[in-house]
């Protein structure tokens, strides 16, 4: 899942509601996997899927209408419990970067330590999203980190957003905390010399 991040242009899958918490995102009978593996698989697991295992038609990730690595999601993203499944299964589904007009704090860390951006947007801006990707399926958002800017290809219009400089470096060079502190270990022992 480790991925570079510099500008990422895509079709996007709307999910236009509010309040999607984290049990919604990956229900709670799948947490007992250890391993990231295959969470995808169940991303939306109650939407995407009836009683007996069958895709629920009109559900926007069984609707072929709609593709691309971009989540376009409502208000309040990731509320409620803390699980990081939440994030591996939207990172294992495919998507680099969900956008919304509010993002839960805890999950938003979730997603950056899986290499998922979240875009955090104005809700006029989210609105508008919304209303080209009803209108042409096919437009696409361009998704700039280095500048950190969000924009609309069809309307042309752009909202910068806000990213932990850290987290910025660490999606820019394809690290995780551990490489992080592996790429800094000359420094960090340069560090204790000098201190110790």
């Amino acid at each position: 899942m480790k991925q570079k991040f510099d500008i990422i242009t895509s079709t996007c899958v709307p999910l236009p509601l509010e309040n999607v918490d984290t049990d919604q995102i990956i229900p709670a009978r799948f947490l007992k996997a250890t391993d990231k593996e295959g969470f995808g698989e169940n991303l939306f697991r109650d939407w995407r899927y009836d009683k007996n295992g069958q895709p629920i038609k009109d559900f926007v990730l069984n609707d072929p209408t709609y593709g691309g690595c971009i989540l376009v999601a409502g208000k309040n993203f990731g509320s409620g419990s803390s699980r990081e499944h939440a994030a591996w299964a939207i990172a294992g589904y495919g998507f680099r970067v969900v956008i919304s007009s509010f993002f839960a704090d805890i999950h938003k860390n979730n997603e950056l330590n899986n290499f998922v951006l979240p875009v955090q947007v104005s809700e006029v801006f989210l609105q508008e999203l919304f209303q080209t990707i009803h209108d042409n399926p096919k437009s696409q958002v361009e998704v700039d980190l280095p500048h950190q800017t969000v924009t609309n290809k069809t309307t042309g219009r752009q909202e910068h957003f806000d990213i932990n400089a850290y987290k910025k470096h660490c999606l820019m060079h394809g690290l995780d905390d551990i490489d992080f502190l592996v790429e800094n270990k000359d420094k960090i022992e340069a560090w204790e010399q000098q201190n110790c």
